[in-house]
């Protein structure tokens, strides 16, 4: 199956079921406001090491979570009674970023696929209403934190940090409140992995997930952090 490559001044993608079998289904392109919008809003989102170009996918199945599957597990209990924690929104994108950049992960060898050039389109995205960050503190102290992209009424869920234990856990589930609240209907996780499962995300067909991005165009943008 071939892999389309991007041009320069044109920001169409190919459809979605023309990825190969691993997402994969261009490269090239730039990190532009708008191109990356209309990725999103396609079901596409890049991923790609510090060398290499921009590679963008489009996952079968996809990974998500609907609000109301969240689950709060008994051992998370007590850092919610006992308010551990505290949650702000859209605080320090920036920081949140360059946090989950240099977030060791087991599966990631030597660098980070998020980039100079992640950092300045995200940002970029940030100041003009799109990306938005959750930061966790202890007191003064960022401990943990997590950033995405909001459209319409779907949140695309991009990295999350921490440096004490169940703080980026702590972020997120608050983060998913929060949405709830403002009628979100979904959140996006892009690919699977046990954290983002033992909170209730699944797997769907990319069909499903791509008819929910239709039927979320036009809706009323809701996000308005706090």
């Amino acid at each position: 199956m071939p892999i389309f490559r991007l041009l320069e001044n044109d920001y169409t993608f190919p459809p979605v079921d023309l990825a190969d079998p691993n997402g994969i289904l261009a490269v090239g392109g730039d990190l532009s406001v708008d191109r990356l919008l209309e990725a999103y809003r396609q079901g596409i989102f890049p991923w790609f090491n510090p060398d290499d170009p921009i590679i963008w996918w489009s996952p079968d199945p996809r990974f998500v979570l609907f609000p109301d599957d969240l689950k709060i597990h008994k051992s998370m209990r007590p850092y919610f009674n006992q308010q551990k924690f505290k949650v702000s929104f859209d605080h320090d994108f920036e920081t949140v970023m360059r946090s989950c950049q240099v977030q060791r992960r087991n599966h990631q060898q030597g660098g980070t696929w998020i980039t100079e050039d992640m950092i300045e389109g995200y940002c970029n995205l940030h100041q003009q209403g799109f990306a938005h960050s959750v930061e966790v503190w202890d007191g003064e102290e960022l401990v943990g934190g997590l950033y995405g992209i909001a459209l319409g009424k779907i949140f695309f869920g991009e990295s999350m940090f921490a440096k004490v234990s169940n703080a980026s856990k702590f972020g997120f589930i608050t983060l998913v409140q929060e949405l709830k609240k403002k009628g979100f209907k979904l959140i996006d996780c892009q690919q699977e992995t046990g954290h983002l499962g033992s909170l209730g995300a699944r797997a769907i067909p990319r069909k499903e997930f791509i008819e929910m991005l239709e039927a979320n165009e036009g809706e009323e943008e809701s996000w308005n952090g706090n």
